[in-house]
């Protein structure tokens, strides 16, 4: 069987990358941008470390900032309407996975209208043109929005979010500049981060893994355990290799999907607005353990990738709770919540199993799992 992968046909990494951008717009004849970024990247200055730069070059731009953390249809509805309205030839998305994600669904639409409802796009989408070309920003180390072939979008009036596939959305040029993620609280480098090891270990466990992906799945759950809790403390070498590691991860779990964390996720965030990095990074260590039966060898070498001493020594029991062991010292380091105390309603958990056994990560999942598997998963959680 043909794998396939999909890329970005250019990326810029490092201190300065957001540099390119202006390079980039003048070589491509671009003539007005549309900046997709949230209020609170707007009103601390982080978008004016772009716009600046295309106000020094004399670049004409148009700033959309009715985003939310997770993007709604109605933000993606309003957003083809002010996009229509601009003028603008190209999309610069700022931000982490809200913005990425909501400048998709608007460049997708625009370019194929017949989904103009945002509900159709949902699963593997069968658009016909490529979006609006989206330059990409990213402010987290997380999402890997920016190289990835999915988006996110929330449906506030079914209490659920969907996930949408489509190669056509991926942003042309990536520009991964940990200067943008200097920024991040605490608290947000910690979730985002664990989102990206999350994305790191699905990537590699999923059914559809294969040896390409499972090289750039490994290499990025070494360089995010290696790096996330210098990027915490906000020092420039843990930033630098997490926006490094989440990039690497998005290369690989795009192209081969991810599985049940994810889907179960989805809906806390869609129920509860909960921070999706954080519920991932809550639900990890517990959905390692249920997998774990259907990952013959691999989580041998996440343990190694991990920093786990000694690996080949160990029993495949030993190694595998290496692994998960490995995963929650992380997340109790970074201060990830241990449970879903407080977060998750017990009278949920049957609307949720079932949101997220429809959900489109979900068939990747290494191990058959059933709406009743999930509902366990969730309650031992409480």
């Amino acid at each position: 069987m043909a794998q396939r992968i999909c890329l970005n046909g250019i990326s810029y990494h490092g201190q300065g990358a957001i540099n390119e951008i202006v390079t980039e717009a003048k070589a491509r004849g671009f003539k007005k941008a549309f900046i997709a970024s949230d209020p609170d990247l707007v009103k601390f200055q982080v978008t004016a470390k772009v716009t600046d730069l295309l106000k020094a070059n004399r670049m004409k731009f148009e700033i959309y900032s009715d985003i939310k953390p997770n993007p709604t249809i109605e933000n993606v509805k309003s957003g083809v309407a002010a996009f229509k309205k601009s003028g603008a030839d190209y999309i610069i998305a700022i931000g982490g996975g809200s913005s990425m994600d909501t400048s998709k669904a608007i460049g997708i639409i625009i370019t194929n209208p017949k989904f103009k409802d945002v509900r159709s796009l949902e699963g593997l989408s069968p658009t016909k043109n490529p979006c609006v070309p989206i330059f990409a920003v990213p402010t987290t180390a997380g999402t890997a929005a920016e190289v990835t072939i999915n988006y996110v979008i929330t449906d506030v009036e079914k209490k659920r979010k969907f996930v949408c596939v489509d190669p056509h959305d991926m942003p042309i040029v990536a520009f991964v500049d940990p200067d943008m993620m200097a920024t991040m609280p605490k608290g947000l480098t910690a979730f985002t981060g664990m989102d990206a090891l999350t994305h790191a270990i699905e990537g590699y466990i999923t059914k559809g893994a294969w040896e390409m992906t499972d090289m750039m799945h490994l290499e990025a759950i070494r360089l995010i355990s290696a790096s996330l809790r210098d990027a915490v403390a906000n020092k420039p070498a843990g930033r630098t290799g997490m926006a490094l590691g989440q990039y690497i991860a998005g290369m690989g779990f795009s192209n081969v999907g991810l599985g049940v964390d994810h889907s179960m996720a989805h809906g806390l965030s869609a129920l509860y607005d909960t921070p999706h990095g954080m519920a991932c990074a809550i639900l990890l260590p517990t959905v390692m353990k249920y997998n774990a039966p259907a990952t013959g060898e691999k989580y041998r070498e996440i343990a190694r990738a991990m920093g786990v001493k000694d690996v080949d020594k160990m029993t495949k029991t030993q190694y595998r709770q290496a692994a998960i062991d490995a995963v929650q010292q992380l997340s109790l380091d970074v201060g990830i919540p241990a449970n879903l105390k407080g977060i998750l309603k017990k009278e949920d958990i049957p609307f949720l199993s079932e949101s997220a056994y429809a959900d489109a990560c979900r068939p990747g999942n290494p191990r058959e799992t059933s709406v009743k598997d999930i509902e366990k998963l969730y309650k031992s959680l409480l």
